[in-house]
């Protein structure tokens, strides 16, 4: 799930801290590091679901070979996310799993794990906790709307609501471990130490990143 970085305004809660223009390019910098990791995950068809739909040429620039380009549908995250897995379900796709671009250093091992776990039978939905309350995957077997209708979306009730949705529905849960995305000045503090403790990380961001510090 993806914003066009350029077409559409992205971080507006980084603008203070880095300007409208910066936020946008960490954030193109997230993606095309995001689309990158993908490429590498096996087993998986790879599917970038873009907005604003008319920024498919634009995405399509960005875009690794390989990537099928699908524009969000809908006017708010429930019916974006509930049209995107009717469609992957309905083309034929044993299982399919939606995640965030804002988290660039996520571990692809879990999206294969996640992958995994559905195509196996051993989970009808998989989730990827957020350090904010929310998820920065989700990842169903079959269609399943009822698991985002009503969601607090932007809030630090998300899983808690999804979790207790899926239990009321008799879903089989297998939860991911967690991990953070960045929203706020604070989470972009925390990437950045990150980053600059390790030495080393996603290309673009970790590039971004040292030459902000200088």
């Amino acid at each position: 799930m993806a914003k066009v970085p350029g077409a559409a305004p992205v971080k507006s809660r980084l603008h203070a801290a880095l300007t409208e223009a910066r936020a946008t390019e960490l954030y193109r910098c997230f993606l095309l590091d995001r689309l990158d990791a993908l490429a590498a995950v096996p087993g998986i068809a790879r599917v970038v679901a873009f907005t604003p739909p008319e920024a498919r040429s634009q995405m399509a620039a960005l875009a690794p070979a390989g990537f099928q380009l699908v524009a969000q549908e809908g006017d708010d995250l429930t019916e974006r996310l509930t049209r995107l897995f009717d469609r992957l379900l309905a083309e034929g796709h044993p299982a399919a799993l939606a995640m965030d671009s804002d988290s660039p250093t996520l571990p692809m091992a879990y999206v294969a794990d996640a992958a995994r776990a559905l195509a196996a039978g051993e989970a009808d939905v998989v989730l990827g906790p957020s350090d904010d309350g929310g998820y920065y995957l989700i990842g169903v077997r079959a269609s399943r709307p009822e698991l985002f209708e009503d969601v607090p979306w932007s809030t630090a009730a998300v899983l808690e609501v999804t979790l207790a949705r899926a239990r009321d529905l008799g879903l089989r849960v297998r939860l991911l471990p967690a991990w953070f995305d960045v929203d706020t000045e604070a989470d972009f503090r925390r990437l950045r130490a990150e980053l600059t403790a390790g030495g080393a990380g996603p290309a673009r961001t970790l590039a971004f990143v040292r030459e902000l510090a200088r």
